[in-house]
């Protein structure tokens, strides 16, 4: 099992900036990518950024340039730096982690999530 918690959500004028932890414990051996994930209001959730255990990111096209995703394996952490912050980021933001099992394939573990809401 993996356990994930985030932190770092909270309440931010437009143009601000947040950094977003997620903090992985448990067995996390064989995490092949963790991401963040969000889901606003009456939409579904959607990707935000991965980074493989490799070091490889990837972004939404909404939000290149403007979130940065990176990690720090020494303390299993994974972070989410957002820049410039508009309404439209207002979301709950999830953490998510893909582990490969042997003999099962790609698991999937998630975190309950932190609250980012950007006021105009």
């Amino acid at each position: 099992q993996v356990q994930l918690v985030e932190s770092g959500g909270g309440l931010v004028q437009a143009g601000g900036s947040l950094r977003l932890s997620c903090a992985a414990s448990g067995n996390i051996f064989n995490l092949n990518a963790v991401g963040w994930y969000r889901q606003a209001p009456g939409k579904q959730r959607e990707l935000v950024a991965t980074i493989t255990s490799g070091g490889f990111t990837n972004y939404a096209d909404s939000v290149k340039g403007q979130f940065t995703i990176s990690k720090l394996n020494a303390k299993n952490t994974v972070f989410l730096q957002m820049n410039s912050l508009k309404s439209d980021d207002t979301a709950v933001y999830y953490c998510n982690a893909e582990q490969i099992v042997a003999g099962f394939g790609a698991m999937d573990y998630w975190g309950k999530g932190t609250l980012v809401t950007v006021s105009s």
